[in-house]
């Protein structure tokens, strides 16, 4: 075993932890729920693992500790995302306005849920935090470090996978009643006001 036991578990329990803690993700995974149902809410959970899988490569090459170090390229990750988020909470409040009748996916929706949790992840400094503090103290250090780094990151996003798979057909058991006329607009502006909340409070944040 690359990782040993006594680290392992509580790497486990831990990484579980700390995905299962509400954020920018589950927000984007709730909404594409409701628009369009876990199908495509399924491409926004791909492309946040995806972003899980740059910063743990990223880590592994020594580019976040280069982010961490650096004040002002950790300045530009984070408003950047700040941004983002910002622009996903308009988009949302802009989306509750339309009349019920109109659809909001498209042929080339699935790619953009791909993109939103693809870009979400990967312009959130915090996961490069997560990776570069929190997952060493998981690593032996008698062992080869990279197996070890590349192992405890393949787990992390395979219980994300899980968590936010599960989380998004939970949330599509109740998309019927979620998807009421009243309802989907009041969820859409929740929504909006929660993406600009996380993008406001990332921008305000310090390391």
């Amino acid at each position: 075993m690359m990782v040993p036991l006594d680290l392992l578990l509580p790497f486990l329990l831990a990484s579980t932890l700390i995905t299962v803690v509400p954020g920018a993700d589950m927000a984007i995974v709730t909404r594409h729920v409701l628009v369009a149902g876990p199908r495509l809410a399924q491409k926004t959970v791909f492309g946040s693992l995806s972003g899980l899988l740059v910063h743990g490569l990223a880590l592994a090459a020594g580019l976040s500790a280069l982010l961490v170090a650096s004040a002002t390229a950790y300045t530009i990750v984070k408003l950047a995302g700040a941004a983002y988020l910002v622009w996903l909470g308009v988009q949302a409040l802009r989306d509750a306005r339309k009349p019920p009748g109109i659809e909001l996916a498209d042929g080339a929706l699935p790619r953009r849920a791909y993109l939103q949790g693809l870009l979400t992840t990967v312009l959130n400094p915090k996961p490069a935090l997560f990776f570069l503090t929190f997952l060493p103290q998981f690593v032996d250090r008698g062992r080869p470090v990279l197996p070890q780094t590349l192992t405890l990151t393949a787990l992390h996003v395979l219980i994300g996978l899980i968590w936010l798979t599960a989380y998004a057909h939970l949330i599509a058991r109740a998309r019927r009643v979620l998807n009421g006329p009243g309802v989907k607009a009041w969820l859409e502006r929740a929504t909006g006001v929660a993406f600009i909340a996380l993008g406001l409070r990332v921008a305000v944040e310090r390391r």
